[in-house]
């Protein structure tokens, strides 16, 4: 390759990128440093880069203004200085920047679009065949989900047996010939089996490479990479491979992907399962991508049985499993009151029929907690485990869906795009109903879950007229009711899962 090969165009919160020649001797991901200097009229930023392989070494940026920009590119890989400049266009399309934190706890994205998370989880399907990749990313274009959870590393769990198409390291794995739902033992913690031989400070680039191949093409259908850093899931020994390594590790996935706007950090799912890991552990590595990521997209860390303390500052919103077998999405503002910050409700259970309640609840369970969890100000995510002849399950593996709750989910993001405002922020009306409000209060929501009223009745004292739509949330359909003021009377079909939309006029 050319000595320096790099974008000349790029446009805001897009991804440019620069590829170097340089030393390959020792071992170029530890042995070498790359870093990056830009400057532009208000922008002046220093990032780190990185090694791909066969002598190639990458620096990426993700620039916030549109105006000329100049780069030095130096370090210990070359004794070479490189220097050049790129031009940052206007963003376009689907690209409204990176997602942050807005007012009243409600998720924006940079350029103070509104951010309405709707997610899924396919834990594993960066893991699987090329053709099953390209299968989820099928089913995520045909749907309305706009973040997706998923794990760099492989996962050994029921249904997740079979070698994953690449592994993170160089190295060799334990032999897994034997395994299966009648033997399963979950390592990890446990223990990690012989025959494991990783080099941890060696990456494998082909795993990396597809790995930042798939954040890409979410970016292109406006989906947000929600990516799980660590887990417990495990029978190679990513999960105990020591507080050097996992630095090691967190700095090199920084400098690899940090620069794509749509990636948040999830720092581990279900952490609490690290029995060897304390709350000091975590607390470091969390300063290491604190440290590391100069863009500071969204991060969180993700529970079992124990929450983690979000209002830890460098949490930016809670991402939360359910703790009780029954509630999950009414307990949101509950907690968005306690941590002061964005719910996203990660793992509510899934809609499927397998053999264990966190993944059996039907297609109307799940979309009665999405309406729930949206009319009390967060955000609901997905999750699909229906029994496959092959086992491939939408919660680990993607591919397609199977159930009934995600032509639903759609519907309800029709809804949240027509809530004005950021979204809707949970007030106390009746004691029997949850409701939402926007835009001060002159737009409301009133939801019955699995209650079945044959009318309600409105009283305001002013002398507003409001406009009144009956929304079947289940049938996906909106009746449009006419406008009122005073005291009113509104009949309902005596279903459950219906809603009132309330709009003064």
């Amino acid at each position: 390759m050319d000595n320096l090969v790099y974008t000349t165009s790029v446009e805001k919160w897009d991804t440019f990128e620069a590829a170097l020649s340089g030393f390959q001797d020792g071992n170029p991901f530890e042995d070498y440093t790359i870093y990056g200097v830009f400057i532009s009229c208000n922008e002046n930023k220093t990032v780190e880069g990185f090694y791909d392989g066969n002598g190639r070494y990458i620096v990426r940026f993700m620039p916030s203004f549109e105006e000329e920009y100049q780069f030095i590119i130096k370090g210990t890989f070359s004794s070479e200085e490189y220097k050049g400049n790129f031009t940052v266009t206007s963003p376009s399309g689907n690209n409204h920047g990176p997602v942050r934190v807005g007012s009243n706890l409600h998720l924006v994205y940079e350029d103070g679009t509104p951010f309405h998370c709707l997610g899924t989880t396919c834990y594993v399907w960066t893991h699987q065949s090329s053709g099953l990749q390209e299968q989820t990313l099928k089913t995520l274009s045909e749907n309305a989900f706009n973040k997706l959870r998923f794990c760099i590393f492989p996962k050994h769990y029921l249904y997740n047996f079979h070698e994953p198409v690449s592994y993170p390291y160089e190295g060799t794995p334990c032999d897994s010939s034997d395994l299966n739902e009648d033997n399963f033992v979950l390592f990890g913690d446990n223990a990690v089996p012989e025959g494991n031989h990783w080099d941890f400070r060696r990456f494998n680039p082909v795993h990396f490479q597809n790995f930042e191949s798939r954040i890409k093409d979410l970016r292109d259908l406006g989906i947000e990479a929600d990516i799980i850093l660590m887990h417990p899931y495990d029978r190679w020994g990513f999960s105990r491979m020591g507080t050097e390594n996992e630095a090691f590790y967190l700095r090199y996935i920084m400098a690899r992907f940090s620069a794509y706007r749509n990636v948040w950090w999830s720092l581990a799912n279900e952490y609490d399962l690290f029995f060897h890991k304390s709350v000091a552990d975590w607390e470091a590595n969390a300063r290491e991508i604190y440290a590391h990521d100069p863009y500071l997209h969204l991060r969180s860390i993700h529970n079992c049985f124990q929450f983690y303390d979000f209002s830890r500052p460098w949490i930016t919103h809670c991402s939360i499993q359910r703790t009780d077998l029954y509630k999950s999405a009414e307990l949101t503002d509950e907690w968005r009151t306690r941590y002061n910050k964005p719910v996203v409700l990660d793992e509510i259970a899934y809609e499927g029929n397998i053999n264990h309640a966190w993944g059996n609840i039907s297609g109307q369970e799940m979309t009665r907690r999405f309406w729930e969890a949206f009319v009390r100000g967060g955000y609901p995510c997905h999750g699909e485990t229906y029994q496959h002849p092959d086992n491939i399950l939408w919660w680990s593996h993607g591919g397609s869906l199977h159930g009934e709750s995600p032509a639903r989910i759609r519907f309800l993001s029709e809804i949240m795009h027509q809530t004005p405002g950021n979204g809707l922020s949970p007030v106390k009306r009746e004691w029997d109903e949850v409701v939402g409000i926007a835009d001060g209060g002159a737009y409301a929501i009133h939801y019955y879950s699995c209650f079945r009223p044959g009318f309600r009745i409105f009283s305001f004292p002013d002398e507003h007229n409001y406009e009144v739509e009956v929304i079947d949330t289940w049938n996906m359909t909106i009746k449009k009711m006419g406008t009122f003021h005073g005291k009113f009377k509104i009949t309902l079909p005596g279903r459950e899962f219906m809603a009132i939309r309330l709009i003064k006029k």
